[in-house]
């Protein structure tokens, strides 16, 4: 067995710049693979390192560099909402509305209007006549103002269902489409953003009137609005909505008995087990990623050791943009994730020099090296990443092979279950090891010891530590690389990157994997506190790259190898569209199972575009949005006052249409739209007063009896949620209400595919049992794409003709499995309630500069308010879950799972199964603290509560009432001091 050379690699730059073989080589070393003798690293005694001189410009990709291509977070979305916020008309009355006995079976006929006007005519007699004479060669055009309009006269109320625009290059960017029936008082039919000119359609206009006006406020260029042609058709069996022959949803009654829990199997892999002799395996999955942990947008060191960009000549905090670690490469769900598997033989007896075997499987040949261990704490030039040891390589010939651009190591089989892939052979003697390519890592390597300088920066001190033998507890930093050859990528199809970095993880020698936070020195890595594991052991360690817009889409710390993969192939599905194929971030392969998978309407085509970075939809906010990434659940009530879905909308409405023949996008009359808002004040203890705001809505169809609007949820989680037992949320349930006045109750409902009755967890009022139900229930209604659970379309009127019978395109039984299980691995972030180590003089990226004594003050306030009452602080999971991942878990989601009374300014009048209109499912409330971080788009604004009505979270606390009518006025009566640190905690989780 031969030893390869210790690693040491500085970066004081996100991009480094690697010119000759010898920085190749060290780039090598850095991941942990280069040649040579002593795994140790010692160090002599050295006066602090100088600045180093300014490096030279990094090459261009393959430029005789090794270094990963730099694929930067793409921009976040934001949304097109309305530029004005003026009030809006209101919605059509019911007499300008068609009227039931409307004949839809033949197509609708042409409509003339009998005269046209407008509020100015530009350049020589463009008049408004020239709109509806018939010709594409005239046209209206108006005076070059925004705020100009023309309408049609029909000569007395006329039925209508069409409507085509057809402009000139001077078009309407934004406008309203209005009818009358005396020309002085208008309604709002349509409301249109962003448009972009050319011919735009109208359908299922529901309009019997007499005048129609298209007002225009905001222009597509520096001219006026110009208009070739405006036609109408009457109602008909081409541009009209036909009524739906709906059926009410199936609840099972009180009393009904609860289906037992399926008893527990084996998992879909194992994670950890231990061998007959004691030792200790752990397995684990990793991606490409295409720069460091600690690299973010802008250079850092310590003071007198480099550049630091974090602040500029005063000190004030500079931002250059995120870094580029948690974001996901190109195609990063095809050949791009790999399994590792550390065999720790620390508390094996007789055992007095431990060592760790590490085995890789990855799915295509690899160079041998790109292993590290054990951050190079005792240097301050290293900051973005470097480390000390890359462990022992069992075959040297497969790092040097890589320098000639040969992958000497193969593919390796995954190993099986509870066992090794050579259990007693090994390789040449290390029993355990698959090949050459594994390696060993035996030493705590040796290095300097530091103390503070002049600046208080710790530099080393000129005292040696050697190097010592492993123990148990030992605490390392270990990072792997895929460091493969262009032909061993052609020779699977793929002609994407070859060589990128991955995570780095914290290992506990004796333990295994723990969520990590950087400590001093220059955020050396350390496991967190057991008590900021939100989501248990799988908890998203914090993150130094500047990447929080991605914290909500990472998978669990410790997800197993093939887990890995499974989640990277669902989070394609979750971005792909289901219409076109296309993934949502550019340079991913198209999916070509999903083209055309959607039906004809929907609010969105991704589930991405609802659940922005998994987080929420966009919050109302400005008249006239429209809030297609939200749901808005309708219905009807019939003679019997029972609740049924909505004769036009169904379950719920569905925003947005296209042609299914030319895939071109239609407005069918079918949206939902802020109308205005319900504004009052309340004012706290100490005379802070604090507006309140509720959304009011519009419907551009008809309004439904009933209708709930509802915000997209985050993710992050739900697996955990899923895994815990319904014995751990029954026992929370009351019969009678305690001395706040809080109850709390399951509610229930059947499993869509075995009719068995379920306690329902998932929703805004937990009528869903289980992922599998809520994944394609959101499918459906949300983005009208079927599946196994919701065979064709008709299961948007109801239950009654949900049946295999008829089977519509939609997603498949492995698609849905994939979603299902990427939502059972999304991780949740670790609660920031302890300080990180940011070195002197480099500002903290602000969602970690953390108050650690405020936010445990806080949490002490919260649990007194009694809170904590609905918003339980701990659960355990059990051990049902098919990953072993979730099972048996301290997690802290600050829910209980179960419906309260929330009052009426609460209250939506929508009834799910046991859930009345005033009832709620208590909302989980890890993660929020990142809520506005996610979002990452100043755009794109965010709210709390199922309506997201709340802008802030003192907003969101002060609409409690109900059951929570006494932690609310507690809350008000709290001190500043008090208050702010209950915020803090909030912000902290």
């Amino acid at each position: 067995m031969t030893r390869t050379a210790a690693a040491s690699q500085t970066s004081t730059r996100r991009v480094s710049t690697f010119i000759t073989l010898a920085f190749a080589v060290a780039a090598l070393s850095a991941c942990g693979g280069s040649g040579g003798g002593g795994s140790e690293h010692e160090t002599g005694g050295s006066a602090p390192t100088p600045a180093p001189a300014p490096p030279a410009p990094a090459p261009a990709p393959g430029a005789g560099t090794d270094e990963p291509v730099l694929e930067t977070p793409a921009p976040a979305p934001s949304p097109a909402l309305p530029s004005s916020g003026a009030a809006a008309a209101p919605p059509l009355p019911p007499d300008q509305r068609l009227p039931l006995s409307v004949d839809l079976s033949r197509p609708g006929a042409a409509v003339q209007p009998v005269a046209a006007t407008a509020s100015s005519t530009a350049n020589q007699g463009n008049s408004a006549a020239k709109a509806i004479d018939g010709s594409t060669a005239t046209r209206w055009e108006s005076a070059h103002t925004g705020n100009e309009w023309i309408q049609f006269d029909f000569g007395g109320k006329t039925q209508l269902g069409y409507m085509k625009l057809v402009w000139e290059a001077a078009y309407g960017k934004e406008y309203a489409i209005e009818t009358s029936d005396d020309g002085s008082t208008w309604y709002q039919l349509r409301y249109v953003t962003g448009a972009k000119g050319g011919t735009e359609e109208f359908y299922n206009l529901d309009a019997n009137v007499r005048y129609v006006r298209v007002r225009g406020t905001q222009r597509g260029t520096q001219y006026g609005y110009s208009l070739f042609e405006v036609a109408f058709k009457g109602p008909g069996s081409g541009n009209s909505l036909r009524a739906l022959a709906t059926s009410p949803e199936r609840y099972p009654p009180v009393g009904a008995a609860l289906a037992p829990e399926p008893a527990a199997g084996a998992p879909l892999e194992m994670v950890q087990f231990s061998l007959p002799n004691g030792a200790l395996v752990t397995r684990f999955g990793m991606v490409g990623r295409s720069r460091h942990a600690r690299e973010r947008g802008e250079d850092w060191n310590e003071a007198g050791y480099g550049p630091n960009d974090t602040v500029d000549a005063s000190g004030r905090p500079v931002d250059k943009g995120p870094g580029a670690h948690l974001n996901f490469v190109a195609n990063y769900f095809k050949n791009r994730t790999w399994g590792v598997e550390f065999i720790d033989d620390s508390k094996v007896a007789g055992v007095t020099r431990p060592k760790l075997i590490v085995n890789q499987y990855f799915p295509q040949a690899q160079r041998g090296g790109g292993l590290v261990f054990v951050r190079r704490f005792d240097s301050p030039n290293v900051t973005g990443f470097g480390w000390m040891s890359p462990g022992d390589l069992l075959d040297d010939s497969t790092y040097t092979a890589g320098l000639n651009n040969v992958a000497a190591c193969p593919v390796v089989p995954k190993p099986p279950a509870g066992a090794l892939r050579r259990p007693s052979s090994g390789y040449n003697g290390v029993i355990g090891a698959n090949d050459g390519c594994s390696v060993v890592f035996d030493n705590y390597p040796g290095h300097t010891a530091i103390a503070p300088d002049a600046n208080g920066v710790l530099v080393p001190n000129g005292v040696n530590v050697p190097s010592r033998a492993l123990r148990a507890g030992d605490v390392i930093e270990f990072s792997s690389s895929f460091f493969s050859t262009r032909a061993a990528m052609d020779a699977l199809g793929d002609s994407g990157a070859f060589r990128y970095y991955t995570n780095e993880l914290t290992y506990v020698v004796g333990e295994g994997l723990r969520p990590w936070y950087g400590v001093q020195p220059r955020l050396m890595n350390a496991p967190l506190p057991l008590d900021t594991l939100s989501g248990g052991l799988g908890s998203v360690s914090y993150d130094y790259a500047d990447n929080a817009q991605f914290m909500f889409q990472q998978p669990l710390n410790h997800i197993g190898m093939q887990n890995m993969q499974r989640f990277m192939e669902g989070r394609r599905w979750i971005h792909t569209n289901l219409w076109t194929g296309d993934h949502t971030e550019p340079g991913n392969d198209r999916n070509d199972a999903a083209v055309r998978l959607q039906g004809p309407r929907f609010n969105q085509t991704s589930c991405f575009a609802c659940h922005i970075n998994n987080g929420r939809s966009v919050a109302p906010s400005v008249i006239n949005q429209r809030l297609d990434t939200m749901a808005v659940r309708t219905a009807t009530v019939d003679g019997s006052g029972k609740q049924q879905p909505h004769p036009i909308y169904g379950l719920a409405a569905q925003m947005n249409a296209r042609s299914v023949t030319t895939g071109q996008l239609e407005d069918w009359g079918t949206s939902v739209r802020v109308s205005g808002f319900d504004v009052k004040t309340v004012t706290l203890a100490d005379g802070t007063a604090v507006e309140l705001r509720k959304p009011r809505v519009s419907f551009d169809g008809p309004l439904p009896q009933r209708y709930s609007l509802r915000s997209a949820q985050p993710m992050i989680g739900v697996g955990l949620l899923e895994a815990v037992t319904d014995a751990e949320i029954l026992s929370r349930v009351r019969s009678t209400p305690d001395q706040d006045g809080v109850k709390g109750q399951a509610n229930y409902a059947y499993d869509p595919e075995t009719g068995a009755v379920r306690l329902g967890r998932f929703g805004w009022k937990a009528s869903k049992v289980s992922l599998r139900h809520q994944a394609a229930s959101a499918a459906l209604l949300d983005m009208s794409v079927t599946s196994p659970v919701y065979p064709n379309r008709d299961c948007l009127a109801g239950p009654a003709n949900c049946t295999p019978a008829k089977v519509e395109k939609g997603l498949s039984e492995e698609d849905l499995t994939l979603i299902t299980r990427y939502l059972r691995l999304l991780a949740v972030p670790a609660q920031r309630s302890v300080a990180s180590g940011f070195p002197n003089g480099v500002a903290p990226l602000w969602y970690l500069d953390v108050n650690p004594a405020q936010v445990a003050a806080g949490a002490r306030v919260f649990d007194t308010m009694r809170c904590t009452a609905c918003h339980v602080s701990s659960m355990r999971t059990g051990n049902l879950s098919e990953m072993a991942e979730l099972r048996n878990q301290t997690i802290k989601p600050y829910t209980d799972l179960l419906l309260h009374d929330m009052g009426p300014d609460l209250a939506d009048n929508f009834v799910e199964g046991r859930a009345t209109g005033n009832m709620w499912r208590t909302p989980p409330l890890w993660g929020i603290g990142y809520t506005e971080a996610v979002a990452a788009s100043k755009n794109a604004p965010v709210g709390y509560l199922h309506d997201s009505r709340a802008r802030t979270l003192v907003e969101a606390i002060l609409w409690h009432g109900g059951e929570a009518t006494v932690s609310r006025q507690r809350f008000q009566s709290l001190s500043p001091e008090d208050r702010e640190a209950v915020l803090a905690f909030l912000r902290s989780l």
